[in-house]
């Protein structure tokens, strides 16, 4: 059984959404499954800057926290996919706020060249 490594800090409602959501490719992940169930060879190639380990960590971590759900089909050769729940559904108001203000302000970050 997958251990996160760090526990959620549940002394503050920032705190937790930004523990479920803080990492560099979760909230990237979770716009990914916003239309349709992938698989996760999808996912690693729709993400392709993300280490490998790092995105699959990523998912055990979403998939812990009930943001997405993943599906074994038992067949052959097996497959899974996974999917956002409705508790994942919930953070795409707040994953689009995000890519709003990373559009509307891309221009500061690119004349800094960060």
């Amino acid at each position: 059984m997958y251990k996160r490594k760090n526990p959620l800090d549940l002394s503050c409602g920032i705190r937790i959404t930004m523990c479920v959501i803080s990492s560099k490719w979760k909230p990237c992940i979770i716009d990914a499954l916003r239309e349709r169930p992938k698989r996760p060879s999808q996912l690693h190639r729709e993400i392709p800057e993300a280490i490998n380990r790092v995105l699959d960590q990523n998912l055990r971590e979403l998939e812990e926290d009930q943001i997405i759900a993943k599906t074994i089909y038992p067949e052959l050769p097996p497959h899974s996919e996974y999917h956002l729940t409705e508790l994942g559904k919930s953070l795409l108001p707040i994953i689009d706020i995000m890519d709003d203000w990373g559009e509307e302000h891309r221009h500061i970050y690119e004349a800094l060249k960060l």
